[in-house]
């Protein structure tokens, strides 16, 4: 008997005794309902499969099929504006039989009867190198599809098509390799191993910020485009929220969001609200150049752990045509979660807290496929990451939360304590943290102000003085401090209420400028140095306060839009004259 037949079953761990012909990490069909699986064991006597289906009702002795690939994801025109589930099956299509997914349903990732407009990019005689262009086509009202020649292909063109509408499996190129004599044939799509990085040219040094809008990012703990951040935070203290501002408003080309083991109904909320938000760079739905990855808490949890190496093997894709993507991932935590279960019914020894001893390698090639190249084809493109951590009881000291510090130089610490108060972002700025911010010096002199860093410097100078006089205030009260700290408390309220807190809901707060935020700054430093010389001359803090000076720097964020950066030079004088009218 040569078929492989499964012998157990543990949850969504499924084993082959004495298997034939099966791989590490081929992808292959178990039971009678084909559900999809991965092999992640193999030995002469057992194979160990990863199935990434609900394993209910499959029974001992049933067939296991392999495929002799690996577990792949299917890029091509049609993934923007998309919403797949962790396997890459569209979600909107497999709504039409029914509300629940049906396990074992084979669906095409993408699909093969749209027609696309295509512009071809090369001709017969054309000599093309794996990475190149050769057809475009507009995906979105705005994201042209580029569309490539496989990596490892190098050869002479021999056949191409004329441009017009064609579907994805439609042959468009054939070449003829020169180092095999194969004749390769190029489609709209093509499939990569989702755990396999995409090749590049060259990585480049990360020194351009991706610009977010949100002063607290920009300005404080700034994130370089090709760079990683962490985003830990417990319940209830805005990461989501951050999230959607962060989607909504970064510079980068294109989105994918992977909503990793998240409630159910927060995923709705997540996915109803980016179909109502509008690009403000174009005016289109914020979906134009958004893609959906859905896997909630109550879907199989092995893919779980694959809907992160799909989303960041799309990322990449885009990347390869020369975008600048953001991956949102929310949350890692879930999907260290779905490692953890799977390392126990794998009777694997565990490590801290239960997690399996390889958590730290996992996390580590998850950030490590951020990245900003010149890709195959001559461009440069990004994949910058966002991760989520939700560590329980919100502590930081748990392994998720600490693996991911140790692997990305970007780290926003929620902070529940503010989240309750309302402010927002709840980013607590004792704790958070950027290590890009050598590299984007330079680029801060060129483009916002040669003195940006120097201000960054003195307002986070005068916030850890206001927590180390706060641990004085707590004990014995504020009237024993001296005027030059109270001047310091008062300094340390202008930046946190007027320059850190941030309304996601007012048109002129929501999103804000580098130009305007660096006058904010600048205004802050200004009044700080002259307040300061006040109070060398005796003045008591008090009598500074009584002009509303500091209430007037609060309200410059509503007061001023983004498009009237002129009304914020009227501000120096009125510093001024509220300093002159003191006696």
């Amino acid at each position: 008997m040569n078929q492989n037949l499964v012998y157990s079953i543990n949850g969504p761990v499924v084993k082959v005794k004495q298997p034939r012909n099966l791989m590490m990490m081929e992808m292959v069909y178990v039971g009678h309902a084909h559900l999809l699986g991965e092999v992640i064991n193999v030995s002469e006597e057992y194979a160990t499969i990863q199935v990434y289906e609900s394993t209910t009702g499959l029974k001992p002795k049933e067939p296991v099929e392999g495929t002799g690939s690996l577990l792949c994801a299917t890029l091509g025109p049609g993934i923007i504006t998309n919403i797949f589930d962790g396997i890459e099956r569209p979600l909107k299509v497999m709504a039409e039989d029914g509300v629940f997914i049906s396990d074992g349903k084979s669906i095409d990732s993408l699909s093969n009867t749209r027609k696309w407009n295509v512009t071809m990019k090369v001709k017969e005689g054309d000599h093309v190198l794996g990475g190149m262009i050769f057809a475009t086509c507009l995906e979105t009202a705005v994201v042209e599809h580029r569309s490539m020649i496989p990596p490892q292909v190098n050869g002479e063109v021999i056949y191409a098509a004329e441009s017009g509408e064609y579907t994805i499996s439609d042959v468009l190129v054939k070449v003829k390799d020169a180092r095999t004599g194969k004749i390769v044939e190029c489609t709209l799509v093509q499939k990569w191993p989702i755990r396999h990085p995409r090749p590049v040219l060259e990585r480049k040094p990360l020194n351009i910020p991706l610009e977010t809008g949100q002063r607290v990012v920009d300005t404080f703990f700034p994130l370089a485009k090709g760079g990683a951040a962490a985003l830990p935070g417990g319940f209830g203290a805005g990461k989501t929220m951050l999230q959607h501002q962060l989607a909504k408003w970064c510079d980068a080309d294109i989105i994918v969001y992977v909503g990793c083991g998240e409630r159910g109904n927060e995923m709705t909320q997540v996915l109803e609200e980016f179909s109502e938000l509008i690009d403000p760079r174009n005016g289109q739905p914020l979906t134009e150049r958004t893609c959906l990855i859905a896997n909630t808490s109550n879907m199989p949890v092995a893919a779980r752990e694959a809907s992160i190496y799909t989303g960041i093997t799309i990322a990449e894709y885009y990347r390869d045509m020369g975008y600048h993507v953001a991956i949102m991932a929310d949350s890692t935590s879930r999907w260290a979660e779905a490692l953890r279960e799977i390392s126990g019914r794998l009777e694997e020894m565990p490590a801290e807290e239960g997690f399996p001893a390889y958590l730290s390698s996992r996390i580590s090639q998850f950030y490590e496929r951020a990245s900003y190249v010149e890709t195959l084809n001559g461009l440069t493109g990004s994949v910058t990451i966002i991760g989520a951590v939700s560590p329980q009881g919100g502590d930081f000291s748990e392994p998720v939360t600490q693996n991911t510090k140790r692997l990305t130089r970007c780290f926003w610490a929620l902070d529940k304590s503010l989240a309750y108060t309302r402010h927002f972002p709840a980013v607590n700025w004792n704790m958070s943290y950027s290590e890009y911010l050598d590299g984007l010096s330079k680029w801060y002199q060129n483009n916002v102000d040669k003195n940006f860093v120097n201000y960054r410097q003195e307002m986070l100078s005068i916030l850890h003085e206001e927590t180390e006089l706060m641990e004085i205030v707590k004990l014995i009260g504020s009237d024993i401090l001296a005027d030059d700290q109270k001047l310091i408390l008062e300094m340390a309220r202008v930046i946190r209420v007027g320059f850190l807190q941030q309304d996601a809901f007012h048109p002129d707060d929501t999103y804000v400028t580098y130009a305007k935020q660096v006058k904010m700054l600048e205004l802050i430093s200004y009044l700080y140095k002259k307040a300061k010389v006040l109070i060398d001359q005796h003045i008591p803090v008090s009598a500074i306060a009584k002009t509303g000076i500091f209430e007037l720097l609060i309200k410059i964020k509503y007061d001023v839009p983004n498009n009237q950066l002129s009304m914020l030079d009227d501000y120096f004088k009125h510093i001024d004259d509220a300093m002159a009218s003191i006696d």
